[in-house]
């Protein structure tokens, strides 16, 4: 049963895109369009060199933004507002996900390297703004993105998560690296799955998982 593993565990901490939605809806895919165009923009590559330099920024630094911050002065919010000035109105709710997500008892969270605001967002898309006690962006861990340490941390201590009473998902595995330094349980939620030390389980459904903690 996996709700054993999980009988410890008071505070969930949920990561949002490619998370809290299905990959197929593609929102990276439209915000690449827009990180392109920003990134062209500020530094007057052509496509292809602005995509170059958002992969090797997200590589090198965890996030494209640190990257331009510390390169081209970059203005986070105006980066943030921009990017993800989306369509989102494909997501619709998921009536599996939001029942399983009222029933699991303790707190929940949502911790994303995306802004607040894109978060509250697509939480209302999917029917799932009741469902959380915090939403933190990027912006509330000082522009220090996961997977850093000082990242988790700093959100860590502003909810008062306990990483040793909580859970972390997440589709990007590496980071869950910390969160299992930490002492949190982790699950990789991932079409794909990752054999790795600081992965404790996986899942390319996150309804049906939570919905198995929760009978």
């Amino acid at each position: 049963m996996i709700a054993q593993h999980f009988s410890h565990v008071d505070t969930w901490v949920f990561d949002l895109d490619n998370t809290l939605y299905p990959p197929s809806a593609n929102l990276f895919g439209l915000m690449d369009a827009r990180f392109s165009h920003y990134v062209s923009r500020v530094t007057g590559l052509d496509r292809d060199g602005a995509l170059k330099l958002c992969a090797d920024y997200w590589a090198s630094y965890g996030s494209t933004l640190v990257g331009l911050m510390a390169h081209h002065d970059v203005d986070p919010h105006d980066f943030l507002a921009d990017v993800h000035d989306i369509d989102i109105s494909h997501l619709s709710p998921c009536d599996q996900l939001i029942s399983a997500l009222t029933r699991l008892p303790g707190r929940k969270v949502v911790y994303t390297n995306g802004s607040q605001n894109h978060a509250k967002r697509v939480l209302s898309a999917r029917g799932l703004t009741r469902q959380f006690d915090a939403v933190y962006g990027v912006e509330d861990a000082d522009f220090k993105p996961k997977p850093t340490h000082d990242a988790f941390a700093k959100i860590f201590a502003k909810d008062g998560i306990a990483a040793h009473a909580s859970a972390m998902f997440e589709d990007e595995e590496r980071n869950l690296k910390v969160p299992h330094a930490m002492g949190m349980k982790t699950v990789h939620v991932h079409p794909d799955p990752h054999d790795a030390d600081h992965i404790h389980h996986h899942t390319d459904d996150l309804a049906d998982f939570l919905s198995q903690l929760v009978r």
